[in-house]
């Protein structure tokens, strides 16, 4: 269902026109736009960044490993959904993993950003895209699985966002969401990245807890690779000049072993391991009724 932004009708969300006050929203380079005005210039992110992601994600260790475990974690808990809204989805990285291995789900993406759209359109030519903010999302009850992957850590309204998300869901849905961890890990990368914060595990289950969410599993990640971490960021904070490519421009054989070691840690955590500090967090939670 769709609940119309100028009146508040709900309506079927293949209706392209509210029924009650005949608002249609716009459209940008063919993408079904639900806040037009901001996209462009949305906040939280710089438009510019997106050329650099799609040119580092599909070989850098950390967006692949991400996407395992993304991709994991949404078969154990979920299976293969019926549908699938992924918010924040960039240049569509994470959902074009997602789409293989969930194949029959419908997917789809959406993004403040019509520049990271362009990119996501022709990454996952299955699923549908809209541009919308996500603090004023027009979904009721539309979707099975709601998910972000490192987007809420953008975003000064986490708390309305994860309410929006509730309220996305069909009853009994759930979300699966990643958030980089630990506010002592922050550095230069992080401003730069546009960050508000880095959560704690427990301001994060708190906040969906508010928002009307059970968690289901929780754990860090990259948890592995935190001594390598506080170690990169310790040198971040140093006088040299900050390189933001600085932690995509590695070796090959380095990112291969990285990797490598990242693999070792999604087993441990398939056995049930549930890792209480890492560089990253995932949360898995169900919609309370």
């Amino acid at each position: 269902m769709i609940a119309c932004p100028q009146c508040g009708t709900r309506y079927p969300s293949a209706a392209t026109v509210c029924p009650a006050c005949a608002f249609e929203p716009s459209s940008l380079r063919g993408i079904l736009a639900w806040a037009p005005e901001m996209a462009g210039a949305g906040g939280g992110f710089k438009a510019e960044y997106f050329s650099t992601l799609v040119e580092m994600e599909e070989g850098n260790f950390w967006f692949r490993a991400r996407n395992a475990i993304i991709g994991w974690a949404l078969r154990k808990y979920f299976g293969e959904p019926e549908s699938l809204l992924e918010v924040g989805c960039g240049t569509g990285f994470v959902l074009a993993g997602i789409a293989k291995v969930s194949a029959t789900t419908q997917l789809t993406g959406s993004e403040i950003f019509i520049d990271g759209l362009s990119f996501a359109v022709d990454r996952v030519r299955t699923a549908r895209f809209v541009q919308m903010d996500a603090r004023r999302m027009p979904y009721v009850e539309e979707f099975d699985v709601v998910a972000s992957f490192d987007v809420l850590e953008h975003i000064e309204q986490d708390e309305l966002v994860l309410r929006n998300f509730w309220q996305a869901l069909k009853p009994g849905g759930g979300v699966l969401l990643t958030v980089p961890q630990h506010q002592w890990l922050w550095s230069e990368a992080d401003a730069y990245a546009c960050h508000v914060r880095r959560y704690s595990a427990e301001e994060l289950h708190a906040k969906l807890d508010r928002a009307g969410f059970d968690i289901v599993r929780t754990t860090s990640f990259t948890s592995l690779l935190l001594p390598a971490m506080m170690l990169s960021r310790r040198r971040a904070r140093s006088d040299r000049p900050f390189d933001p490519r600085a932690e995509f421009n590695i070796p090959s054989v380095l990112n291969s072993a990285l990797e490598g070691i990242l693999a070792v840690e999604r087993q441990l955590v398939r056995l049930g391991i549930d890792f209480p500090a890492g560089g990253s967090r995932l949360v898995v939670a169900r919609k309370r009724n």
